[in-house]
């Protein structure tokens, strides 16, 4: 139901990206399903589940196989994913919420980070904790933990990771 949401946003601006979507669009949703739970989502104007599945479909487009479109034109792959990733933080910018602004912004450069690393196990960490800030809002270990991310450290998805599940339990830890 999220992704069939986020691809009639697509269809609605029109152009190549709606032209690009493909015909059936069933897949599953584990981002959104967890957060939908969060106590962040009850009545959150922005509709975090489709927030993070719009990012997540970017994030796909750059760097996966993607779930609402095709990468067969690897230009327009890059562009739908950029797309995505702005509907997200518009949805988030236009409801006036700073901080998942902040969170989804960290989510899209670390998992950028952990992608030029080639480290997957940096980027399902960054998933994780990525989701538990959006829908259940940040600690000072999340934080500490996003900060040994960006520098590098080698405990960084370790560390992410437990964050994540002290924040949200296993629901963070969706894929």
């Amino acid at each position: 139901m999220i992704l069939q949401r986020l691809a009639q946003l697509v269809r609605d601006d029109g152009g190549l990206l709606a032209a690009a979507l493909r015909q059936e669009v069933d897949a599953p949703t584990p981002y959104g399903d967890a957060i939908a739970s969060a106590p962040r989502a009850a009545g959150h104007i922005a509709d975090l589940p489709l927030v993070i599945e719009a990012v997540r479909e970017g994030y796909l487009l750059h760097y996966g196989e993607p779930r609402l479109m095709s990468r067969e034109d690897d230009d327009l792959a890059l562009l739908a994913g950029d797309r995505l990733y702005a509907l997200g933080l518009e949805r988030l910018a236009d409801a006036g919420d700073l901080a998942a602004v902040a969170a989804l912004a960290d989510l899209i450069a670390l998992s950028a980070q952990a992608q030029a690393a080639s480290d997957a196990r940096l980027a399902d960490a960054v998933w994780a904790a990525g989701c538990a800030e959006l829908g259940w809002g940040s600690t000072p270990d999340l934080e500490q933990a996003k900060d040994a991310a960006r520098a590098g450290e080698t405990d960084a998805a370790e560390r992410l990771g437990s964050a994540a599940r002290h924040i949200a339990g296993d629901l963070a830890l969706a894929r």
